[in-house]
């Protein structure tokens, strides 16, 4: 009977210490993960974002209609060294664009749902486009680079000037950040050339919902 007892008495230990193990573990695979959560939550912001962190939290309930798949960015990245090439074959960064607000489009001619909001954009810089705010739209055909200015013809696109990246370099960067996942991807970008939102696809950029979202962007 002593040796059965001992016998009982050990293998509970044992369950218990796997038990013990378990959660020990469970518990640091928690922490890990919520370790990792707090660093990505509390990335740092450059001080130059930090404006448009702020406004991007005032923007959060325009957010909404047309405009409801825009996601104010909760830590702003800088993109002001975003490089692609004007009608000319200039290089050209958003940083060129001085104290203007950027509404920053990426698109092409092999994309559907590009060519679709293409009008729509259109009508935004005609609306819009001024002193303080313009729609730069990035071509990134990298193939016969002709056929992007010809189909903007046929278009009827008038009010947007032509940009372009035949290297798809933009997209490239900006995926790297988290920004880019498919096309079209649009970034609203401040006078700091800071990211203050963004949206993956298409978005009405002519209606009601998108300028009012534009408009408290620039504080009118």
């Amino acid at each position: 009977m002593t040796s059965q007892t001992n016998a009982r008495d050990v293998a509970k230990r044992r369950l218990t210490v796997m038990l013990l193990g378990g959660i020990a573990g469970v518990a640091a695979g928690l922490a890990g993960v919520y370790g990792i959560g707090m660093v990505m939550r509390n990335a740092a912001i450059p001080a130059a974002c930090q404006p448009a962190a702020q406004l991007a939290q005032k923007l959060q309930p325009l957010a909404r209609g047309e405009v409801a798949a825009l996601a104010p960015a909760k830590t702003p990245i800088q993109v002001a060294d975003l490089s692609f090439r004007d009608g000319a074959g200039q290089e050209r960064k958003l940083s060129d664009f001085g104290n203007k607000t950027v509404l920053l489009n990426l698109w092409a001619t092999w994309c559907a749902p590009c060519k679709r909001e293409m009008p729509a954009l259109d009508e935004l810089q005609k609306k819009m486009g001024g002193s303080d705010f313009e729609v730069v739209a990035v071509n990134i055909d990298t193939r016969d680079p002709d056929k992007a200015k010809t189909w903007l013809k046929d278009a009827g696109i008038s009010s947007l000037a032509y940009y372009a990246d035949p290297t798809a370099r933009i997209f490239q960067v900006l995926k790297e950040k988290g920004r880019a996942f498919g096309m079209p991807t649009t970034l609203l970008v401040d006078k700091n050339g800071c990211e203050v939102a963004t949206i993956a696809g298409p978005a009405e950029w002519a209606s009601d919902d998108a300028l009012k979202f534009i408009k408290a962007a620039l504080g009118h």
